[in-house]
């Protein structure tokens, strides 16, 4: 049986639940493409795969917490055996740049597994690997029942980081996924 990983593309094309915006660019929109290239290299390696936003207009809740609820929620029904949650960080400083991942708990799958999905994003974009950091108040670490790894993929507010962003999403795919893989196998 194919290992299940669920991709959430963080979150929604409008309020609620909208995400940061900066250069130009809009979070929800670039980390929807970015999901839906990472679907399809994990796809083509074997692994079962769900997106939490098929398509760009996809709207999950009404509210912040039920926007957060619904991708967790669909997560734990389907079984997922990791949850992936795509981000783009936003700084004050403009020269914040590089990728960083979010678990629940450090000394922990999850905390390997970004470690490893943050070395495989440094090697395909070349930006910073900023490490793995703990959070233990972000809903969809704390309520999913499986390893959860938020990935902050790079830093919107940061130009460079956000045309690379919009204008290479499979490099960044491919290095969420090349983690996923040196990590599980």
């Amino acid at each position: 049986m194919a290992t299940k990983i669920y991709i959430d593309q963080g979150h929604n094309p409008q309020n609620p639940n909208a995400g940061a915006e900066g250069n130009g660019y809009r979070e929800q929109d670039l980390v929807y493409t970015i999901g839906q290239e990472l679907a399809a290299i994990l796809q083509a390696e074997g692994y079962e795969t769900k997106l939490s936003r098929p398509t760009p207009e996809t709207q999950l809740g009404t509210s912040i917490a039920t926007s957060l609820a619904a991708r967790v929620n669909e997560a734990n029904s389907w079984g997922a055996d990791y949850f992936i949650s795509l981000h783009a960080n936003a700084s004050e400083l403009a020269g914040a740049s590089g990728s960083e991942a979010l678990v629940y708990r450090l000394n922990s799958v999850a905390a390997d597994l970004g470690a490893s999905i943050l070395r495989g994003l440094a090697d395909a974009t070349g930006l910073p690997n900023r490490g793995v950091t703990q959070r233990t108040n972000l809903y969809v670490l704390r309520r999913t029942r499986m390893p959860a790894v938020l990935v902050e993929l790079g830093f919107i507010t940061n130009a460079g980081d956000a045309a690379l962003m919009a204008n290479s999403p499979q490099l960044f795919a491919l290095g969420v996924a090349n983690g996923i893989t040196a990590y599980l196998s």
